[in-house]
């Protein structure tokens, strides 16, 4: 019996426990929860996968803790820089953005593109004159920045930031069975100006197809994309007759040899399958399928 149903993730990555602390923890949860209940409200009224992932995402984008829009991580000039993908697995349509500075939500200006434009990716000032023309609301990249964000970038500890480059994401089903994903990124800690990662990548950090699942991943960009992850979860169960779950888990493990690196998936099949694979003792995520409760989660091995 096929079920709506949405998971998200803020982020995984290989990090001290005594580094986030039980008050960090809280407010994670918190940033979880309600970027959770925004997506499922839609679905539970019968609204579309895609209104749900974008209302996740955009909450997640507001939420100062989360290294997407508001609080987002700075690159080596000390700028806020992003990177968002939406897909719509019913008509296989999508829209991504890159390296833009001053639009509020990211994932709104990428659905923007998949709907309003011929395109499918907009980069730089190109898509923040596409955001304007569009009438979205834009802010000066004092708005992205938070104390945190700034402290860390100020002491330029390369080696700790290097570690910062979680994203967010949500994939969702609702009730008509159709699935779609969403990715949104401030990048990495102390990036190079112009770096793009793999949230963008339609197959890379994002995809979705009504016939298999939608997908959104999160950690290391470089070996997420060169692998293409996302697709790759579509591709063993089209293929090679996997379950989600088990997609999911050996695509975190694909030519690990070679594409070492944080590396975090979720994915949602029609019929409201959830499945969730990371290699890092932090992932940051929450699902909450048609008549169960939600599930909020951050360390490995939590159980709730």
């Amino acid at each position: 019996m096929s079920k709506y149903a949405i998971v998200i993730h803020a982020g995984a990555e290989t990090v001290k426990p005594e580094t986030v602390g039980p008050e960090k923890e809280k407010k994670y949860k918190e940033g979880l929860k309600q970027a959770l209940q925004a997506g499922y409200e839609i679905l539970e009224r019968g609204g579309s996968a895609m209104d749900a992932v974008e209302a996740a995402v955009k909450s997640m984008e507001d939420f100062p803790l989360f290294n997407a829009g508001k609080g987002a991580n700075l690159n080596e000039q000390g700028d806020p820089m992003f990177d968002a993908a939406i897909m719509d697995g019913k008509e296989l349509k999508a829209g991504a953005v890159c390296s833009i500075h001053h639009v509020k939500h990211p994932i709104t200006l990428a659905r923007a593109v998949m709907e309003e434009s011929k395109h499918v990716l907009l980069s730089g000032e190109g898509a923040e004159e596409f955001a304007k023309d569009q009438g979205l609301e834009m802010e000066d990249s004092a708005y992205f920045i938070t104390e945190e964000r700034e402290k860390k970038w100020k002491e330029k500890q390369e080696e700790e930031l290097t570690g910062q480059h979680d994203t967010v994401g949500a994939v969702a089903v609702d009730k008509n069975g159709n699935v779609a994903a969403a990715t949104s990124t401030g990048g990495l800690a102390y990036m190079h100006k112009g770096r793009v990662g793999d949230s963008p990548i339609i197959g890379g950090g994002t995809y979705a197809h009504n016939a298999y699942c939608a997908v959104s991943c999160t950690g290391e960009g470089e070996p997420i994309m060169k692998g293409v992850l996302a697709h790759e979860v579509c591709a063993r169960i089209k293929y090679a007759g996997n379950s989600l779950q088990q997609a999911c888990s050996e695509a975190v493990k694909v030519d690990d040899d070679k594409l070492q690196g944080d590396k975090g998936i979720i994915a949602v099949s029609p019929t409201g399958e959830v499945a969730i694979a990371f290699n890092t003792n932090q992932m940051k995520r929450a699902y909450r399928v048609e008549g169960e409760e939600p599930f909020v989660a951050v360390w490995k091995g939590d159980n709730t």
